[in-house]
Formats: C-alpha cells, structure tokens, sequence
C-alpha cells in the first residue's frame, strides 16, 4: 500500500514538474500584434481631416512614414508583443497593383491586400480579405492582439470571429471634423477603442496645389507606361494560363485585335490617361506586355 502511495505521489511530482516547464515556455513565448489597414477608411478619413477632401487625387500621402507612426504606436500600446506584421487593404482595379501600391508592398513588415475597384472607384472585396486573415491569424493562435483600422459595419464579422478564437481585437479610428466616420455596431463589438488626432496625421497627408493636382493628368512617361504593360500582361498570363501564351508568341510583334483592345482600355484605367493618338505610348505599352510574357517562356 505505501509502496502505491508513493509511485502515485511520484507520478503527481511528475506531472507538477511538467505543467511548470510547460507554463515557463509559455511565459517565455512573447505575445503577438498585427495591425489591419483599411485603406479605403485610412484615405478617406485622413484626407478629411486634414485636407479637407476624400478626393485622393486632391492630397499626397506618406504612406512609409504613417505605416511607421502606426507601427510606433503599436508598440507603445502593446509593450509586451511583438509585431507579425502589418496588413494593407486597398482597391484596384482587376486587382493589379498600383506603382502607389508596389512601393507600398515593397516595404518591410507590410502585406498589401487587393480588393477590387468598380467604375465608381468603390472598393469590393476588401471587408471579406480582412474578415479572412483576421479570422486565420486568430484560429492559428498567430497573434493575440490585433488592432484594426476602419469603420465600416462590414467588419463586424470578422471582429467577431477573430475574438471566436481568442484573440482581442482593438479598433483605431481617425477624428472626424463633424459626428463619426466608424459605423456604432462596429464600436460595441471590438475590445478597446482609440482615434488618432489631426496632429498624428499632419506630417505624413497634405493637399496639393492646384498646379500638382492638375499635374495628376499629365502625360506619363514610356517607363511608366512600359510597366504598366507587364502588371497587365502579369494579371493576363495568371487568369488565362500557359496555353494561351503559346497561342500568342507565333504573332510577336503583334497582339489579336480584341487583345490589343483590351489592353488598352485597362492601361488607361490604371494610368488615369487616355493613349489614343499616342503611338510611342501604345508601342511602350505592348513591350512591356511583350517583354513580361517572353520572360516567363
């Protein structure tokens, strides 16, 4: 009997030992952030605020310099975390990537996510892109806290499956000059609630002259253009595959009139410039869709 007692008294002292290490692990695990930026909000808001217009055409933005303020900040709120990484929502059309976008994707700690935009420059998708990273990040016990940018009520949802699986989800918001701009079913849901001043925003957003705003329209160059061409011929080789590709080449220097087409009027989208009558463009634009599609031959 005393010999039962003490192997179960040594199986308990087993146990105990284990549980210890096991809680020095975790004690040792640092606790994880990501911050989540709506884009469509951020700009909106921001140029609101601080230019006095939604227009982006009307404002410049430091997005490099207002991704490290978030980040800062981030890190002062949340002492004991480390940062996963920072996720950036945006719209573009048939979802290829602005040259604003590349630069920002291009930047450390930084995922750009794409939504896509309609002809009324309204984003699509992008409550569901963040509904589902908030949610995978959450279930994976990748991060513990998460601090998400935006207003819309659409986010709902993905507040609340976030904090399903644990995690705690803060929103920040941007001040606005009269009333809100975060939907109030957005704001009972979320953890904790932040905005951030007119004076956080003044260094990284400023409205352009009427000189730099008109500029916005002005002729690009055949660099530009020339990269535009291979994001189009990217997004095109992605959504049609090899086969046709094959179909193509034998026509080099040539493209099918309905793909010439719509090449155009997609590069126009994107460039916010109308090429007709602009053969050294229109040649610059099919080299780069050219060079993009033979380089992955």
């Amino acid at each position: 009997m005393n010999d039962d007692l003490a192997a179960l008294a040594a199986r308990i002292d087993h146990t105990n030992e284990l549980l210890q290490r096991m809680l020095a692990e975790v004690a040792k695990t640092p606790s994880t952030h990501a911050i989540f930026v709506d884009a469509g909000y951020l700009y909106a808001a921001a140029g609101r605020l601080v230019a006095g217009t939604e227009d982006r055409r009307a404002f410049d933005v430091d997005a490099e310099g207002l991704i490290e303020a978030l980040i800062d900040r981030a890190r002062t709120i949340f002492a004991d975390s480390r940062l996963l990484r920072v996720y950036w929502y945006d719209g573009a059309r048939r979802r290829i990537h602005t040259a604003e976008q590349q630069s920002i994707a291009e930047l450390p700690d930084v995922k750009v996510r794409l939504g896509n935009l309609n002809a009324n420059n309204q984003q699509k998708g992008v409550d569901s892109l963040i509904r589902t990273d908030l949610e995978s990040l959450a279930r994976h016990r990748a991060i513990s806290d998460a601090a998400l940018l935006g207003g819309d009520e659409d986010l709902v949802s993905a507040v609340e499956a976030a904090q399903g699986y644990g995690a705690r989800v803060h929103l920040w918001g941007i001040e606005a000059p009269e009333g809100r701009n975060q939907a109030e079913p957005l704001l009972w849901e979320v953890d904790s609630q932040r905005t951030f001043d007119l004076d956080f925003f003044k260094p990284y957003v400023s409205r352009r002259t009427a000189a730099a705003y008109e500029a916005a329209g002005a002729r690009p160059t055949r660099e530009d253009v020339r990269f535009v061409g291979a994001q189009i011929a990217a997004k095109w080789l992605a959504a049609r595959g090899r086969e046709s590709l094959v179909e193509l080449l034998p026509g080099h220097p040539y493209l099918p009139g309905s793909v010439d087409q719509d090449l155009l009027v997609e590069a126009e989208g994107l460039l916010q410039y109308s090429l007709r009558g602009q053969a050294d463009l229109r040649r610059a634009l099919r080299d780069g869709f050219w060079e993009h599609l033979q380089a992955q031959y």
